[in-house]
């Protein structure tokens, strides 16, 4: 019998169950994090690990908080604190995915932008896995609704991320709540000063691992631009209309640089959104959910606001302001040109930021490939508009709405074809569907005169 390659899972003391749903989940192989976390982390060591969003860093922390997992014990076993609710939420389903081999696992999120009530119940009803961030699980911890005695795995995801936005004391207190033999698992991008203040209060001899970088790759082109002050905003319209990018994440250092550059899309016809940090909840579920079902083409943030966003195949990052952190950058463009796609990075730079430009080609280990601005020509007929609305359905989970009752509403009542129809997401509260932009008013009046699940509802379209 030949052994298992040192990058296949079964490699690793999982149960066959657990292997078997890893395959039919197109678990295929490793990650460089997977690889380098789960042998500790499966011996029930502490763990201290460095990769960025996108390395399969979920599957590593998930798959050992399964391994301590009693299904049959009805108390919550492991927490797992991040960043942002978005986060939270890719992560629960992550998380449900992997415990499919396991009876009956229930994972329960706990966010703020969303009412108590629904969280107070599913606690009540029993949790083994929490995922939630660190002001709604204090919340909770000081209510008692929570209780963390017979918690055996603890995970701190995106930690950098939670130690920008303030949230030390926070991790702090929650951390001196759980049982002090338990595992703690850590998970961060970069490796500020605060990890190692983490790790020296909380963490027991904690394992250290590390997954360089993934300077960019083949699959990413990476072009430089130079800017005066005065053209950049201008010269983002002229690469969107050269390029044409099904989808664009744009890069801005300052909230303000993005609320400048959407109004200067807008004026040129382009259909962009922002997403900065002090957005309310409802309008951040609402920009992201059009980003990713293709009724927004070009998406402004800020980099504290992109974080733990996971957009599977974006065409092209615009780097509009050079950041002067090169890991950063390195960050930025390697949310393109994933899973084998090509990707495009596209750089803007004045003269003021060559010494920021200068420390990212050191890291890379490359020199920067400048084009001139004058070659940016347009290359298409029309406005760079997204094939796809989004249409906003007052009713979402507490209503007992499902992807497949919105789905026959516009195809078995309304006669739109399966191919009209994009994403759907429903929420605790609202649901989102994307369909092509050309039928969207007429199918959000069509669905106001309707039903869905035998009742009325109120259905708009979102516009900028």
């Amino acid at each position: 019998m030949t052994s298992a390659s040192p990058t296949a899972f079964s490699a690793l003391p999982l149960s066959p169950a657990t292997l078997a749903n890893l395959e039919q989940l197109g678990y295929t192989a490793m990650t460089p994090i997977q690889a380098a976390a789960l042998p500790p982390a499966l011996l029930g060591k502490d763990l201290i690990a460095q990769a960025k969003t996108g390395s399969g860093k979920t599957a590593a922390f998930a798959l050992a908080l399964l391994a301590n997992l009693n299904p049959r014990r009805f108390a919550v076993q492991a927490l797992v604190l991040c960043p942002t609710r978005e986060l939270a939420d890719q992560v629960s389903t992550e998380v449900r995915r992997l415990a499919r081999a396991a009876d009956n696992v229930k994972v329960v999120v706990l966010c703020g932008g969303v009412p108590l009530r629904g969280q107070l119940a599913s606690l009540e009803h029993g949790a083994h896995i929490v995922v939630g961030t660190p002001g709604r699980v204090m919340d909770h911890l000081g209510r008692g609704s929570l209780r963390l005695d017979a918690l055996n795995t603890l995970v701190l995801d995106e930690a950098d991320r939670m130690l920008d936005m303030g949230f030390f004391d926070d991790i702090a207190t929650v951390a001196r709540q759980c049982p002090a033999a338990r595992q703690t698992l850590l998970f961060s991008a970069t490796y500020p000063e605060g990890i190692a203040q983490l790790s020296a209060r909380f963490m027991r001899e904690p394992v250290t691992v590390k997954v360089e970088a993934q300077h960019a790759g083949a699959q990413i082109e990476q072009r430089w631009y130079e800017v005066s002050e005065t053209q950049r905003l201008d010269t983002v319209g002229r690469l969107l209309a050269h390029f044409r990018p099904a989808s664009a994440l744009a890069f801005c250092n300052t909230k303000a640089q993005c609320r400048d550059l959407v109004a200067v899309l807008r004026a040129q016809g382009i259909g962009a959104l922002a997403l900065f940090g002090e957005l309310e909840q409802r309008e951040r579920d609402q920009v992201l959910v059009r980003f990713a079902n293709g009724s927004c083409r070009v998406l402004v943030a800020t980099d504290v606001a992109a974080r733990g966003l996971d957009i599977a195949s974006l065409a092209a990052v615009i780097n509009v302001d050079v950041t002067p952190d090169p890991e950063v950058h390195i960050h930025r463009i390697g949310r393109t040109g994933r899973a084998g796609e090509s990707g495009l990075a596209l750089n803007l730079a004045s003269l003021d930021e060559m010494g920021s430009v200068g420390r990212i080609e050191q890291l890379q280990g490359q020199a920067s490939n400048w084009s001139p601005v004058s070659e940016l020509v347009p290359t298409g007929q029309g406005p760079l508009l997204p094939a796809m609305a989004t249409l906003h359905i007052q009713g979402g989970r507490k209503e007992k709405i499902r992807p497949g009752d919105v789905l026959g509403a516009l195809t078995a009542d309304l006669g739109y074809t399966r191919e009209q129809v994009g994403k759907i997401n429903v929420n605790d509260w609202s649901t989102y569907v994307a369909v092509e932009r050309g039928i969207a008013q007429q199918a959000a009046s069509r669905l106001n005169a309707g039903r869905i699940k035998g009742k009325g509802v109120k259905v708009r379209v979102l516009e900028d």
